[in-house]
């Protein structure tokens, strides 16, 4: 599975973009090959100098369906709009997504030597 990141830095109007964000997801959640997206407001950065206030995430089979998403209508719409609510202050990303399960990695886990006691 590949997801596009974007990553939105502070807004200058942050009630003119929560105005706009949800017709943002109305437009992106049309976009083809979409299998499922999560937004995550930053609460703060530990470590760094990334300026980020929202991370979204869209998630697709391939990074060539990412790229035939964007390029639909309905990817160059959102993408436009994204561009507007923003004034272009936002990273995109591609990336080649893994997932695992706690109960998968725990099984997997090498014991602790005090657990072995």
């Amino acid at each position: 599975m590949h997801k596009l990141v974007i990553l939105i830095e502070p807004p200058e109007d942050y009630a003119a973009f929560d105005e706009t964000w949800p017709k943002f997801l109305h437009v992106a959640e049309r976009m083809p090959g979409l299998r499922r997206e999560s937004t995550s407001r930053v609460d703060g950065v530990l470590y760094g100098s990334v300026d980020c206030t929202i991370i979204h995430e869209l998630y697709f089979d391939s990074l060539a369906a990412i790229q035939e998403a964007m390029s639909s209508p309905e990817g160059r719409a959102a993408g436009e709009l994204l561009q507007q609510m923003t004034a272009g202050r936002m990273t995109l990303l591609y990336a080649d997504h893994k997932e695992d399960n706690l109960e998968n990695i725990l099984k997997h886990r090498r014991p602790e030597p005090d657990d072995e006691n």
